[in-house]
């Protein structure tokens, strides 16, 4: 089985957030089911490319619009992903340092779709699955159904993942002619809005659509930014799988980038070790409880609520606690957060992005939270239980599919149901409290560092969906 998968991002070539992470994971699992599961991306002038070798198995050209491009296919030689992977290259459009945030980010992404679609036309290359992945793909399942040029692979099977719908590639019709020829009738199944929607095309043509969590499935007939009927519409096709995470790569007992390593029987010790020398670096009492929170600075993630609870917090349990925030996004959150340094001792922040510091902190902190407004899977409360560190999450989405509070049978983290001041102030409280009773965080650690979020059981949810949906192609 050949399962080709088409992404804007795949750690660790490129990562933005969560979707490089899996891009980045799954097929390696795949593998070892014995599924031949390969990557193509986009081209980025980035470290990787540089330190890695590849070599060009395909040149060719295609239209957008009027406009002729040539693209160059690199594959890498070394297999140092254990998968295959293959960028798409292309003069003035894709060969730049960043993922996103280009003016014609829209023409850099149908052109990327475009020559995916013309080397495997040309090459007959064997693909039996094209897994695409959010709306920079999403007009791939739409074109190789209804487009004369690519209607040699109208029976291959399509998938396609939802890791946000809140972000659906919003085209205006005037970019239509970018597009191949395409029979007219059809013009509707990439219609959503009065515009050009590629998200949800893709969820009217493909064969199957996932979601990154059970729950994140069902919550998006209520909460989806204007496809709620859509989703209800097609909800036959629909399957929610949990992400999972590498864990190979999030390994506290090997990772290369802590300082102190732990298993569980080794945990208490060197995770205060690693803690002492992080909070060293950032002027922080390793003696109280370690509260973080590490991803986007954006109202999504509920970091627009951050600057009011970690004020009220101190006002309420002066000198019980430590803060420390990773992240970057927008710019008044982050000045917010910048001028909390100035005046609270037992806080302080990074703004921007680093892997390793992740990775330390993961492995220092008591407590992570995450009062995401959205979260359809999240994978920082799962790299969080790997290291031992204890998940406070508002219960939506997958961080509700992942997290038992502690205080249920079997549970080991701190949930809260609203993203309100008082509820998000109850469950720091609660999380405070806890850090005192060191006997029932040691029993915590044992049990959070024991659990199987790996990719063995999802990788094998996408193998039998993609053997059904073969089956009857």
């Amino acid at each position: 089985m050949n399962v080709l998968n088409l992404s804007a991002e795949c750690y660790p070539v490129a990562k933005a957030g969560g979707l490089g992470d899996v891009v980045g994971a799954l097929p390696k699992y795949l593998k070892g089911l014995g599924v031949n599961a390969m990557v193509v991306m986009p081209y980025y002038e980035r470290k990787f490319v540089s330190e890695n070798k590849f070599k060009s198995v395909y040149k060719g050209s295609s239209k957008l619009g009027y406009r002729t491009f040539d693209f160059n296919i690199l594959k890498e030689t070394n297999n140092v992903l254990g998968f295959e992977l293959y960028l798409v290259k292309i003069p003035d459009l894709l060969d730049r340092p960043d993922i996103y945030s280009y003016p014609d980010e829209s023409e850099q992404f149908i052109a990327f779709q475009l020559a995916v679609l013309e080397w495997v036309v040309a090459t007959n290359k064997p693909v039996d699955v094209f897994h695409c992945h959010d709306h920079h793909t999403g007009l791939v399942p739409f074109l190789i159904k209804y487009s004369a040029k690519f209607n040699s692979l109208a029976n291959k099977v399509s998938v396609f993942t939802i890791h946000n719908a809140q972000y659906q590639g919003w085209l205006g019709w005037e970019k239509l002619y970018y597009l191949p020829e395409i029979d007219g009738a059809k013009g509707g199944m990439l219609e959503w809005g009065d515009c050009i929607n590629p998200l949800a095309s893709a969820i009217k043509c493909c064969w199957a659509y996932t979601t990154v969590s059970p729950s994140y499935l069902e919550e998006l007939k209520h909460h989806s930014n204007r496809l709620e009927f859509l989703f209800e519409l097609e909800q036959q096709k629909g399957i929610g799988i949990l992400n999972g995470i590498d864990i190979e790569v999030w390994d506290p007992s090997k990772d290369p980038m802590l300082s102190f390593n732990y298993s569980k029987t080794t945990i208490k010790a060197n995770k205060q070790k690693n803690k002492i020398e992080l909070c060293e670096k950032f002027g922080l009492n390793p003696e109280k409880p370690l509260i973080t929170f590490i991803g986007r600075l954006v109202a999504e993630k509920g970091a627009d609520k951050l600057m009011e609870l970690i004020r009220e917090i101190s006002l309420r349990n002066l000198d019980e606690f430590c803060f420390l925030i990773l992240g970057s996004g927008e710019k008044e959150i982050e000045n917010d957060l910048k001028e909390l340094q100035t005046y609270l001792k037992n806080y302080n922040c990074y703004i921007g992005y680093d892997e390793e510091l992740s990775h330390k902190i993961y492995a220092s902190a008591d407590f992570i939270l995450m009062p995401s407004r959205v979260e359809p899977c999240g994978l920082n409360q799962l790299y969080a239980l790997r290291y031992g560190t204890i998940p406070i999450v508002r219960s939506t989405g997958g961080l509700k599919d992942s997290v038992i509070d502690f205080e249920n049978q079997g549970g080991y983290g701190i949930r809260f149901d609203n993203l309100e001041l008082m509820e998000m102030v109850l469950a720091l409280q609660r999380a405070i409290k806890l850090y005192q009773d060191q006997k029932k965080i040691d029993q915590l650690h044992k049990l959070m560092m024991g659990l199987d979020f790996s990719w063995n059981k999802s990788a094998n949810e996408y193998h039998q969906l993609y053997k059904r949906l073969i089956k009857i192609s």
